[in-house]
């Protein structure tokens, strides 16, 4: 969420960043900083008011001890209705103050300068590129038909049991899964991530915490009995740790990482590109998050990507890194870096993470502070990235590493697994 004192002491320049985002965002602005207006003024009508009660209650004390018993019950009839009028009042500011918080909430977070201009996915910046793309046999494969051929996934199996989309695993295919989610999490702690195992549920205060809500209610499942949300990423259990948290200065870097199962209802995603793994509603991640001093951020944000690019090269899959484009961030993010594996059998770039820097937008929501130089509390910044998310690099390693006699499995992941090809 952005900061009320922002906006209102730089309304200019945040219309013009939000255009950014391709959003029009006067009218809202403006709203917000006339609901601001009216929140203060009501704020300083009932603190007046306030102070004034208490001037007249100190002279009823004087009045009773000196016998004037008469003036001093005139003044508590006054004293009574001022009372009224602050209760009023209080009521007022604290219905402006949702009505305010509420308007934020629609408010995306603001673009980084870099950010390059760009209304679609094709108007994002490819900023770096590795790895040699395979020449694969005749007759390769898609994954979708490679699973079904070697029956190590079952997307049948998984529509009987829950519906599309909740692909059941097995043999080999649960085995290189596992794998795969013992790699991340080792190769993230052994830069310095601290392990987390958290809940998969989170209640709506986690959810609006990282700005899930109210940007995608109808992407979450949402459990209406207990009010809770299955988590679309491990970043909202594992970031919603410090809400409400102030920390001291040599807390900070705070190195986070956790597997968790995510689930997202992806409404209104039909056609072949969402074939197979490519898009799931139940999918395995490993995530890693930061909670960063404001001007070591950026730098932070450099320091992952290059940790995810690591694990790619180790991997030895085809991949680029894209810088979005305003029109493709998402909600909170001021900055994201996309990677994205090539599909040698698809012919196609695969999303497997988004790596972005959220400045001060979650923290401000989250109440996630630390104390400065001067002891004064002040927001953090916080960030996070998939470390990785398993479906498409799955995806990308069946297809890339197949082979006439059958798969190939990374060299890598190969103590993990235990076996060094499906066949």
């Amino acid at each position: 969420m952005l900061q009320i004192a922002f906006i209102r002491e730089n309304q200019e320049k945040v219309i013009k960043a939000l255009a950014k985002r391709n959003m029009d965002a006067k009218s809202i602005v403006d709203e917000v900083v006339q609901l601001d207006e009216k929140r203060r003024a009501t704020q300083v009508e009932m603190d007046n008011i306030l102070s004034e009660t208490n001037k007249l209650s100190k002279e009823i004390g004087d009045l009773m001890k000196n016998g004037e018993k008469q003036k001093a019950e005139i003044l508590k009839q006054k004293v009574l209705l001022q009372k009224e009028k602050s209760k009023e009042l209080a009521d007022k500011t604290d219905e402006l103050a949702k009505e305010l918080t509420e308007k934020l909430y629609t408010l995306p977070n603001l673009p980084a300068d870099i950010v390059p201009e760009g209304k679609t996915p094709e108007d994002n910046l490819n900023v770096f590129q590795a790895g040699e793309v395979p020449v694969l046999h005749d007759g390769a494969l898609p994954h979708w038909e490679l699973v079904k051929k070697y029956d190590i996934i079952d997307f049948e199996l998984g529509v009987k049991i829950t519906g599309a989309g909740f692909p059941v695993y097995k043999g080999k295919g649960a085995r290189l899964q596992r794998a795969l989610i013992s790699y991340f999490l080792d190769k993230n702690t052994d830069a310095g991530y601290l392990e987390y195992q958290v809940p998969h549920l989170v209640n709506e205060a986690s959810a609006y915490g990282t700005g899930q809500l109210p940007d995608k209610e109808g992407q979450m499942y949402h459990d209406a009995t207990d009010d809770l949300y299955l988590i679309p990423t491990a970043e909202v259990p594992v970031t919603n740790i410090f809400r409400d948290v102030i920390l001291n200065p040599n807390d900070l870097p705070i190195k986070c990482t956790g597997y968790t199962p995510c689930f997202r209802r992806e409404a209104g995603s039909y056609g072949a590109h969402v074939r197979g793994l490519n898009r799931l509603h139940q999918f395995d991640k490993v995530e890693i998050v930061r909670v960063e001093h404001p001007d070591n951020s950026y730098k932070a944000l450099d320091e992952m990507v290059e940790h995810v690019k690591t694990i790619l090269d180790e991997l030895k899959l085809p991949y680029r890194i894209l810088r979005l484009c305003g029109g493709d961030m998402g909600f909170a993010s001021a900055l994201t870096y996309d990677f994205e594996v090539y599909s040698t059998a698809q012919e196609r770039w695969l999303e497997i993470s988004s790596v972005s820097n959220f400045e001060t937008f979650q923290a401000n929501r989250l109440k996630l502070r630390f104390k400065d130089a001067d002891g004064k509390n002040q927001l953090a910044h916080t960030l996070n990235g998939s470390s990785l998310a398993l479906p498409r690099v799955l995806a990308g390693i069946l297809e890339n590493y197949q082979t006439a006699d059958g798969i190939v499995i990374p060299e890598v992941l190969r103590p993990y697994c235990g076996f060094d090809i499906i066949n």
